[in-house]
């Protein structure tokens, strides 16, 4: 990861699919989401500090590994931002998403 920019930010990229993709490591979806968080973040000059991956874990609720953790490291504010692809990705509850 590319770490804290000059901004202040600490951003996380959070990527999210809820269905596996067969035998592959990592979905193809996944991958995709990647890339284009990693460009927004260049684009708007914000460093990537860590990166929180569910796939294979449905949005409908927040009982996800790297959601818990990404969420810890917001409460210790190693984290003030959070990108995704899209808000469907964060979460499917788009009011608890909101909070």
């Amino acid at each position: 990861m590319t770490g804290q920019a000059g901004n202040g930010i600490k951003a996380a990229a959070y990527l999210r699919l809820s269905r596996e993709d067969g035998d592959k490591a990592e979905s193809d979806s996944i991958g995709g989401q990647r890339s284009i968080v990693r460009e927004y973040a260049k684009d708007k000059g914000i460093g990537i500090a860590d990166e929180f991956v569910d796939d294979g874990y449905t949005g409908t609720d927040f009982e996800r590994p790297a959601f818990k953790r990404m969420m810890k490291a917001i409460e210790k504010h190693q984290i003030n931002c959070v990108i995704v692809k899209d808000l469907s990705r964060f979460g499917r509850d788009y009011i608890e998403a909101g909070r």
